[in-house]
């Protein structure tokens, strides 16, 4: 029997669901294009200048080819100082698209890996199996060691090696460090999901509750919506997206975004060219952008077809239990119960129903190929993760939770956390990014860690010049100057690890 506090939200929104998924897959594309150089700059994006008071340097050799069915790049600068950059990029979902080739970079931008290598570091992607879409974390160790195997073999041995891994990548570069510990001298990681397990039972979370909350449980075609092992995952997927467009249009619906948000610690600072939202309104829009375009489209019924298929079953499983402490955990206790208290919602009723809702149990033999790709916190080598404070793609939570598990199992004196105060994901200026790895450096080097005060890490990404402001947000396509933001920050409680 439906609850008759639910929103009974699938009639009214059915007819919305071709122009929101229109929408959203449009801007979703724009930026895959924009990334791979298929889309023209726009317009306003500030132009980059370029250095006249010397000549520029030789260009770095590059290499390309093809290893295992994974195609890989290489750049070594002339001068290359000893050390390589082994990057891994980020979650890849095929549906945002549309038939064109994924992303090569070699850092966290495309303008990354030019820094680089004109301050002497060599750098090498693979870009994995399946051209880099999807889930490819199950094979990437493989595919970066049998690069490392390439590059020693044909380039010479690095005096360091340094794996990096961007959002999801930040799986592949510690689990690496982990599994070859004589090869990998230290970590450093952007925007990183580390815990996947976890991340992915928490929007699994997030979707039983989108499902619960705004819909009346069925898609367009009035069948259930499924989140795992779907039929149509895609009606299932346009269900959910619709009725969140329509949600974030009134009090009633934005009080439940931010509790749906709630259960995996996604802020509402969705643009980072834009202030920190202020205001319950404000902050819900935010959130309902990264429900939908992160963790239903991105991550949710389309994207877990692939995963389960990769890994012979579903991996992921639902705990509903305990919400208000997770609420209280999360830190958006006080927002969340202050949007109910303004639409006149009983928070209680919902979270009541929440809890009453039909478990999803994980495939045992999925969750357990799963967790096999899982970094367990055991690196010998130092690491150091590198995340925006309003990052809702990666919530930071997940390097708190990290944290706790190095404690518990391996070094905590080898793991430190940077913190950037701004919005979106991956934000982070070349400065910042350099400043980063010439941190974890000293730290391999030395065996110490440096200062990490904030307003030294600033002043040395000030010192790099204007240049180094450049930040790329994949949001509005642009790369704009930004200031250095190192800042204190500690996040809240991941609400799921898998630990």
């Amino acid at each position: 029997m439906r609850r008759p506090h639910r929103a009974r939200a699938h009639h009214r929104t059915a007819t919305v669901t071709t122009t929101v998924i229109a929408a959203v897959t449009a801007a979703v594309t724009s930026t895959a294009l924009a990334l791979v150089g298929l889309a023209a700059a726009p317009a306003t994006a500030t132009p980059r200048p370029v250095p006249t008071t010397a000549p520029a340097p030789a260009p770095p050799t590059e290499y390309s080819g093809e290893l295992a069915g994974a195609r890989y790049r290489v750049l070594v600068p002339q001068g290359w100082n000893g050390t390589l950059v082994l990057f891994s990029h980020g979650h890849y979902p095929s549906e945002f698209f549309g038939g064109f080739p994924a992303p090569h970079v070699l850092g966290n931008q495309q303008l990354s890996e030019k820094t680089l290598t004109d301050h002497g570091y060599a750098v090498a992607a693979s870009l994995f199996q399946n051209d880099g879409l999807d889930f490819t974390v199950p094979t990437a160790v493989a595919d970066q060691s049998r690069l490392l195997d390439w590059f020693s073999a044909h380039v010479g041995e690095p005096a360091r090696t340094i794996t990096y891994g961007q959002s999801m990548g930040a799986v592949t570069a510690v689990k690496h460090a982990e599994v070859e510990p004589d090869r990998i001298d230290g970590v450093l990681t952007v925007g990183g999901v580390i815990d996947w397990v976890g991340q992915l039972d928490a929007i699994l979370d997030m979707n039983v509750a989108t499902r619960e909350l705004l819909t009346d449980g069925t898609d367009a075609h009035g069948k259930p919506i499924e989140l795992v092992h779907a039929a149509d995952p895609q009606a299932s997927r346009d269900a959910l997206v619709a009725a969140l467009a329509a949600a974030a249009e009134t009090p009633q619906g934005r009080a439940r975004i931010s509790l749906i948000a709630s259960l995996n610690t996604v802020t509402g600072w969705y643009e980072m060219n834009e202030p920190r939202p202020e205001g319950v309104e404000a902050w819900a829009r935010g959130q309902a952008q990264w429900l939908i375009g992160a963790y239903t489209m991105g991550l949710g019924p389309t994207a877990r077809v692939h995963l389960e298929t990769t890994l012979g079953g579903n991996p992921s499983s639902t705990d509903l239990t305990r919400l208000r402490t997770r609420l209280a955990r999360s830190g958006d206790a006080g927002g969340v119960r202050a949007a109910y208290a303004a639409a006149g919602l009983d928070l209680g009723a919902d979270l009541a129903a929440l809890e009453a809702a039909t478990p999803i149990v994980a495939d045992p033999s999925a969750r357990a190929a799963m967790v096999a790709h899982r970094p367990e916190g055991t690196t010998p080598s130092p690491v150091l993760t590198l995340h925006t404070t309003g990052d809702g793609g990666a919530p930071p939570s997940g390097e708190r939770s990290f944290a706790q598990r190095v404690r518990a199992v391996g070094d905590p004196a080898r793991l430190r956390s940077l913190y950037v105060d701004r919005g979106a994901h991956l934000s982070v200026n070349l400065g910042e990014e350099l400043v980063a790895l010439r941190t974890l450096e000293r730290r391999i080097d030395t065996g110490r860690w440096p200062s990490l005060a904030p307003r030294l890490l600033d002043r040395a990404a000030n010192a790099l010049g204007p240049d180094y402001r450049a930040t790329f947000e994949v949001v509005t396509l642009q790369t704009f100057d930004h200031a250095p933001a190192f800042t204190h920050f500690v996040p809240p409680r991941a609400p799921r690890p898998s630990w």
